[in-house]
């Protein structure tokens, strides 16, 4: 599993900062959350195949978080992409999707399937699920958690003592079944162990809230909104974002193993104050950078 970090500004880009977009690559998925303007040019840069995107997050529709969708469309129906790519979002997002595709003319299409979230887990597949909760930014936003699920791991040590044999055996005790073998029961807790799944994080724009908490507990990575530095907590507060230190405050309360910060103002042109103020109350803290990429 890796994150690539494909835009780390708020709402103006700058030089090094792209509109917001961060990218979840596990196995055959892609999952974007976020498309801000540019977002096609930054996965080509950080030598992704636009191809692998196969899920569009959005977690609410202010322009810097969906700008990329329209281009990003065109480069994969001009790409020949065979897949469908399944877009989720908050209410409304069927509608303004369907405004966009009136909007511009796309001379080739590609098969899209749109949804609305209205449950907290609203995606589950064989290895992970998908959950959201609203957040409070003046609009309708929502916030991510992408789940795996845990995996059973053959002990072949203990495996090896037993003298089970590859096979078919050895696929029942790892989907957690016991098995019968030279006339003894074998349970998976014999032969088998459990290797607990990831958790990673998404905190868009948001005030702090009772939702951010709960989506961000336990989580193995959180990446969070953290727009301004402490001492313009008011500003944050009349603009509905979070400062990097209330950031900090929500890991240390959400037992978050690493917190990374994103989607900073364009005032900040280094990072030092953003970062120093998280890890007065949260030490695991870095900032992100566009391109950055973090193998979990």
């Amino acid at each position: 599993m890796q994150l690539t970090f494909l835009g780390t500004s708020a709402m103006v880009p700058t030089k090094e900062r792209n509109h917001s977009s961060a990218l979840i690559s596990y196995g055959s998925e892609g999952i974007l959350i976020d498309c801000g303007e540019g977002t096609q040019r930054q996965i080509k840069i950080a030598g992704i195949k636009p191809s692998k995107v196969t899920k569009i997050l959005i977690s609410h529709w202010h322009g810097d978080h969906v700008l990329g969708i329209p281009g990003l469309i065109q480069t994969l129906a001009k790409n020949g992409y065979d897949k469908v790519l399944e877009i989720y979002g908050p209410e409304g997002t069927k509608e303004r999707m369907a405004n966009m595709f009136k909007a511009f003319s796309f001379e080739d299409k590609i098969e899209t399937k749109i949804h609305e979230i209205t449950k907290k887990r609203f995606f589950e597949g064989n290895d992970f699920f998908l959950e959201a909760l609203p957040l409070e930014h003046g609009i309708t936003t929502i916030g991510f958690s992408f789940i795996e699920k845990d995996k059973r791991r053959i002990n072949i040590d203990a495996v090896r003592k037993l003298g089970i044999p590859d096979g078919p055996l050895l696929g029942k005790l790892q989907s957690g079944k016991s098995i019968t073998f030279k006339e003894k029961k074998i349970t998976p807790e014999q032969a088998t162990y459990v290797v607990n799944g990831k958790k990673i994080s998404f905190i868009a724009d948001t005030v702090p809230c009772n939702n951010a908490l709960e989506l961000a507990m336990n989580s193995d990575i959180l990446v969070c909104e953290s727009t301004y530095a402490d001492k313009l907590e008011e500003k944050a507060a009349e603009y509905m974002h979070m400062t990097s230190k209330q950031a900090g405050l929500l890991a240390n309360q959400a037992k978050a193993k690493k917190l990374i910060l994103t989607h900073f103002s364009q005032r900040y042109k280094t990072m030092e104050e953003i970062e120093d103020d998280a890890k007065d109350v949260f030490s695991n803290t870095i900032c992100a950078y566009d391109f950055m990429k973090i193998k979990i």
